[in-house]
């Protein structure tokens, strides 16, 4: 198979199938020389004259007789149009291809970029969702009688987090593709974390409001950021396995930060007169937030922001991740109303929304009110911290590609009993710890929110539209949590049998939904198997390139 047309010269470079050897021949008559190679030796050929002048040379190429193949002229007698994977592009004047490095100084760059962006992204997207979802853990420490809440008014602490999360959906993501990046996303977690801080000084209802919407306006940049960081830094092969990783830290990072607020509370209840323990806890975690806001000011960013990587590195980073065809690291990019036309027809758009708001219907609920109802199958506040035990996921899909939609469709199936477990079983201590084992099993519904979110960085290409389909995602995610914290209604506890219900019917209907989808589109990624990288490096869309292969 052809690996390198190198349009530098009239030779051709060839890479054989593991049976042959690599061999480069020089081309004689019955191949039209390379174009460039006479109107392009003073460097004058750019853009589009480059593609065209290239693939002039692709179609003579593949004219030649095959019956007059030679050892001195042949190419290969099983090369076949479209078999030519010229993988370049231009940044800063420079055209940089994919074969301008070898796999292993691939690997030394991977290894570099995974340690230093990992680890951080690890550390932010955790303390985001503690900083989130701690407020169940406050409400068990005194939240709700010190600010007199009443009713509905607990719910409406995660409904209007939502709410503004929502609103700012649109608005942050134009603005992460207008500005830096890593810059961007330091200063949102600067001033989130001064809204958690602000939250221990909260006397009423009204303050937690103000509050909550202020750190839901600001924290909704952190997930579709870091996808388009992702998307920016890595292989669309590696977008499941890296975007897992910093999404394991929802459990993950929970391990430490329970056991800091076991630490926080377990002191506070020991000392009465000092600060409630639900203050020391927002405390805690803002000012976590703020450090981790200054680090990321510093190392956070795509490839030309950092400045970590010398010039060479950044230059082979662009370099590698030419072949995912989804337009290159470019900040300060027009809005394409192309794109946002075609992003309103792609069916992804929909399944996309539609599958976050049936799987965030209980992660609404069950973040709101997990440890209330843990607390009422009779165990102690500070053992519901205790078995709040983490869970992560993610390897799977690494390993056995094409297979996300089907893990989707599988992990909705456990919360569905799990959550009918919940409801239906009687609220005394004989079944306490079945109703804790019930409660695990509702568990593995966030991977199916979490893969479909990786679906968008390796599927979607065209900056504008991947900003689009990201922010419908979000909206389906914003508007299924909204719904999940008001479905538990107060006058239903301690068992929310109506709302434990509603929940699991919805995620029958995700696990229905995404098994359907991936037969088809397993289907579709077979006919659309084709070769050709350039036109993903000309800002064109996933439906625009017809080379272009979605992963499942």
């Amino acid at each position: 198979m052809l690996s390198l047309l190198d349009i530098n010269s009239c030779h051709l470079r060839i890479g054989h199938s593991s049976r042959d050897r690599a061999t480069t021949f020089t081309p004689t008559m019955h191949i039209t020389p390379d174009p460039r190679a006479s109107a392009d030796d003073n460097n004058t050929l750019r853009g589009e004259e480059k593609a065209s002048a290239l693939q002039a040379y692709e179609k003579a190429a593949f004219k030649q007789d095959p019956s007059t193949l030679t050892e001195k002229n042949a190419i290969t007698a099983d090369v076949q149009p479209g078999d030519v994977e010229p993988v370049s592009v231009e940044q800063d004047g420079d055209t940089i291809r994919e074969t301008d490095y070898t796999p292993a100084e691939y690997k030394t760059l991977l290894k570099k970029i995974d340690r230093f962006l990992l680890p951080l992204m690890w550390f932010c997207y955790g303390i985001q969702q503690t900083d989130k979802t701690a407020l169940g853990t406050q409400a068990i420490f005194g939240l709700r009688e010190d600010t007199n809440l009443v009713g509905q008014q607990y719910s409406w602490l995660t409904t209007i987090f939502y709410i503004t999360y929502l609103c700012g959906e649109f608005p942050s993501n134009f603005l992460l593709q207008r500005w830096a990046i890593g810059r961007s996303l330091s200063i949102y977690m600067l001033c989130w974390g001064i809204c958690v801080i602000c939250i221990a000084a909260a006397q009423n209802w009204s303050h937690l409001m103000a509050l909550r919407g202020l750190q839901g306006f600001f924290e909704c940049t952190i997930s579709p950021g870091f996808l388009m960081i992702v998307s920016t830094w890595y292989r669309r092969e590696e977008h499941s396995a890296r975007a897992l990783f910093w999404q394991s830290a929802n459990a993950g990072f929970g391990i430490i930060a329970s056991l800091v607020m076991y630490g926080i509370a377990n002191h506070a209840l020991h000392h009465e007169s000092g600060i409630a323990a639900w203050r020391c806890i927002s405390l805690f975690l803002g000012s976590c937030t703020i450090v981790l806001a200054l680090i990321c000011f510093v190392l956070l960013g795509s490839p030309k922001e950092v400045r970590w990587l010398s010039k060479e590195e950044k230059r082979m980073a662009a370099a590698r991740i030419v072949r995912n065809k989804a337009g290159r690291d470019v900040t300060g990019i027009k809005w394409s109303w192309d794109q946002t036309g075609e992003a309103f027809i792609d069916p992804q758009l929909y399944f996309c929304m539609f599958n976050a708001f049936l799987s965030s219907v209980p992660n609404g609920g069950l973040t709101t009110f997990a440890n209330i109802m843990l607390n009422s199958f009779g165990f102690t506040e500070l053992q519901v911290i205790l078995i709040e035990i983490p869970r992560s996921v993610g390897l799977y899909t690494r390993k056995v590609p094409n297979r996300r939609m089907y893990v989707m469709a599988a992990s909705c199936i456990p919360p569905f009993v799990g959550l009918l477990g919940m409801a239906f079983l009687p609220n005394t201590p004989a079944y306490r710890w079945t109703k804790w084992g019930m409660y695990f099993m509702s568990v593995p519904y966030v991977l199916a929110l979490f893969l479909a979110w990786t679906l968008i960085p390796s599927n979607v290409a065209g900056r504008t539209k991947k900003t689009l389909i990201s922010s419908a995602t979000f909206l389906g995610y914003c508007v299924g949590n909204m719904c999940g914290s008001q479905i538990f209604k107060s006058e239903d506890a301690p068992r929310y049998i109506p709302g434990t219900t509603g929940a699991s019917g919805l995620l029958c209907l995700a696990e229905l939904e995404a098994g359907e989808i991936g037969e088809e589109q397993w289907g579709w990624e077979r006919e659309q198997e084709r070769l050709g990288r350039e036109l993903g490096e000309r800002n064109v869309t996933d439906l625009q390139n017809p080379h272009f292969r979605y992963t499942m």
